[in-house]
């Protein structure tokens, strides 16, 4: 007898949906998987049989025929146990096979018939509604995670008897419900770190502020225990709220790499990744084998932070050169290539050079003549290139440390950066792709960001007794603009210039001895 179910395959954030036709005809003992199957496709046979047998069904012993449509693309992963043995059961008739094709099926199978969750649920789902499924049976750890989309039946199960069970009309599984705009609001902005806790670093406070409102790069420069990590770690708290469908598209990531809790539904605040710097070039950006988004895709619509940026793989850094000017990396292979999302806010760190201490207002560099710049040669200037602010982190005084006054709080600075932002967009509204400064290209820098006779003036000037490099010169610009931004201002003005000019300090000629 044959019959069919339905499962799906994830490629980058999106999915396909599968067919899985099985069928048992007469004759001796012969199980085969056609289709492209993977090895752990491949092995699906043994758990199958053993969560059968184990849960009081039976194990056809007869010619079963397996095939995964459409042909042509690979099938990879676990996932696929429940939609084959559903079919299975229904082709050897253990249960009613009359609702089998209005419902999708997932699962990973346990020996014992239980289920293990899977990966890109959320993708899974949305395809399921496009592709017209009345509902969606998967592990009870994913159901909230699926159950966001609306307009689809979702159904958690916990094991093999449920699904039977469920399809034999014997019991009724209780459906997920999630309420996905209540979700959404009532974990917006709930962060655990607020800038109120960080003592003193109120110019560095202001250089943060300055590039979450234009989406700027950020590099804090500066000894150990200054409070560059403390720093970044807080600056997911004043971006602009994440919108639904920003919020839609980074689930959607975070699902795919398995990386949501079965609590989760959503992701509701920006993500900040700080990866370690051991980490390879292909965990960094994505690929693999069975291609996986890596770091910077996982700090989409959010923050990736590098700390200890000279310590990183050379190799590693640069192939994140491309995906941060255009916002997306392409994974190719010899048969197909997926495109993951890659929109963030670079921030990184660094000591000012091995010892730590060059430049410190008290302590001593130890570190031998021509070695600082050395250091600092470990970013390569193309690299450099794509950070636009530039900021000397400097220590706290016991003073400040000791006082008791509270500094100003995260949400506060969030409401300066949200305005800025509105502005922004409201620019940039023939340009629905762009909600930044930091995205715009040269030919808009040089038509959004003029500036007066004498703010040309200052700023040949700046750039010819600092010795900036003429890569700043874009910089310097929309900086610039994000400062006017944030004070209201229409047209950019000296001192907005003054202060965007000093956020380049790797670009001055002697910095570094």
């Amino acid at each position: 007898m044959l019959v069919k179910t339905f499962g799906s395959a994830v490629y980058g954030i999106e999915a396909i949906t599968i067919t899985i036709e099985v069928n048992i005809s007469g004759g001796n003992i012969y199980y085969a998987i056609v289709g492209l199957p993977d090895n752990a496709v491949r092995e699906s046979w043994q758990r199958i049989e053993s969560a059968l047998t184990t849960n009081s069904f039976r194990m056809p012993r007869q010619r079963i025929i397996v095939n995964m449509a459409p042909a042509d693309i690979k099938k990879e992963g676990s996932s696929y146990d429940l939609t084959i043995a559903t079919a299975i059961l229904a082709a050897s008739g253990q249960i009613n096979f009359e609702e089998l094709d209005k419902y999708l099926i997932m699962g990973e199978l346990s020996l014992d018939g239980g289920l293990q969750p899977i990966k890109g649920a959320l993708s899974i789902a949305i395809q399921a509604r496009k592709d017209g499924f009345k509902g969606f049976i998967l592990p009870k750890q994913n159901a909230r995670e699926a159950a966001i989309v609306n307009d689809l039946e979702v159904y958690g199960v916990e094991n093999i008897k449920e699904v039977a069970g469920f399809f034999n009309g014997d019991i009724d599984l209780p459906r997920e419900v999630v309420n996905t705009r209540e979700e959404f609001y009532n974990s917006l902005c709930n962060y655990d770190s607020d800038f109120s806790e960080v003592k003193g670093q109120e110019n560095i406070k202001r250089a943060l502020e300055i590039a979450a409102a234009g989406g700027h790069n950020v590099i804090l420069i500066g000894p150990p225990g200054a409070g560059k990590t403390m720093l970044a770690r807080r600056l997911p708290s004043i971006l602009p709220p994440l919108s639904l469908y920003e919020s839609l598209e980074t689930t959607k990531i975070h699902s795919v790499a398995g990386k949501l809790s079965a609590a989760d539904a959503l992701v509701t605040i920006r993500p900040f990744r700080s990866p370690h710097h051991t980490i390879s070039d292909v965990a960094l950006v994505g690929g693999g084998g069975n291609p996986q988004p890596g770091e910077i895709s996982l700090a989409h619509n959010g923050v990736l932070f590098l700390d200890e940026l000279p310590e990183f793989k050379r190799s590693a850094l640069e192939v994140m050169r491309q995906p941060l000017e255009e916002r997306k990396v392409t994974i190719s292979r010899a048969k197909f290539s997926v495109d993951y999302p890659s929109s963030f806010m670079l921030v990184a760190s660094m000591n000012p050079c091995p010892c730590g201490y060059y430049n410190h207002p008290e302590k001593e560099c130890i570190c031998p003549p021509g070695m600082v710049q050395k250091y600092l040669s470990k970013i390569s200037g193309p690299l450099l290139d794509r950070i636009d602010l530039h900021v000397e982190v400097t220590p706290v005084n016991f003073n400040e440390l000791a006082s008791d006054r509270l500094a100003e709080k995260s949400e506060d600075i969030r409401e300066r950066v949200i305005k800025a932002r509105e502005v922004q967009i409201a620019r940039f509204g023939t340009r629905p792709d762009l909600h930044a400064n930091a995205q715009m290209s040269p030919q808009m820098v040089r038509d959004l960001c003029k500036i007066s006779a004498a703010g040309q003036n200052l700023l040949k000037k700046a750039m010819e007794k600092l010795g900036l490099s003429a890569r700043a010169y874009d910089r310097i610009l929309k900086v610039s603009r994000t400062i006017a931004d944030l004070a209201g201002s229409e047209d950019i003005q000296i001192e907005h210039l003054a202060e965007a000019i000093q956020f380049r300090s790797l670009d001055r000629e002697g910095w570094a001895g």
